[in-house]
């Protein structure tokens, strides 16, 4: 019996032991793991930051072709209040649309008018005076 009993003791020494050595293995691949994780979400965040970066750059990038567009139009359709409808500004768009079509185009003299006036200033402001003004202030008039 104490044979058998020094044989079960070595055996289990044997398992406690490679217990053991596979612990350290999981423990080192976990290791590994986390520093791939980490690299990976470093990388993430870079090519976030990059693609919002990017994103705010179109961004007032596409202001300048709005600021080109809204000018134009308001200058040639200034009387129905296109441009303001082009800007969000539905509001204003109505007011002039509305006038220039209650006064039978007598009005549409005055609101054509104004939309020279302001597809004069769109156009004479720089890309971020434009952005700045009439998109994130939203100034609605001049």
């Amino acid at each position: 019996m104490s044979e058998n009993k020094k044989n079960i003791e070595e055996e289990v020494k044997k398992a406690a032991k490679k217990v053991k050595e596979t612990a350290k293995d999981i423990a080192k691949d976990i290791d590994e793991n986390t520093k791939e994780f980490q690299e990976d979400a470093k990388g993430t965040a870079e090519e976030f930051k990059k693609g919002a970066k990017e994103a705010y750059e179109q961004l007032t990038a596409d202001s300048g072709s709005k600021r080109v567009l809204v000018g134009v139009l308001a200058i040639l359709f200034g009387a129905i209040g296109l441009h303001k409808f082009i800007l969000g500004y539905n509001k204003e768009g109505l007011i002039m649309l509305v006038i220039s079509a209650l006064t039978f185009g007598f009005g549409a003299l005055l609101m054509g008018l104004i939309g020279i006036v302001e597809g004069v200033i769109y156009l004479t402001k720089s890309d971020d005076e434009f952005y700045q003004t009439y998109q994130v202030n939203t100034k609605h008039w001049f």
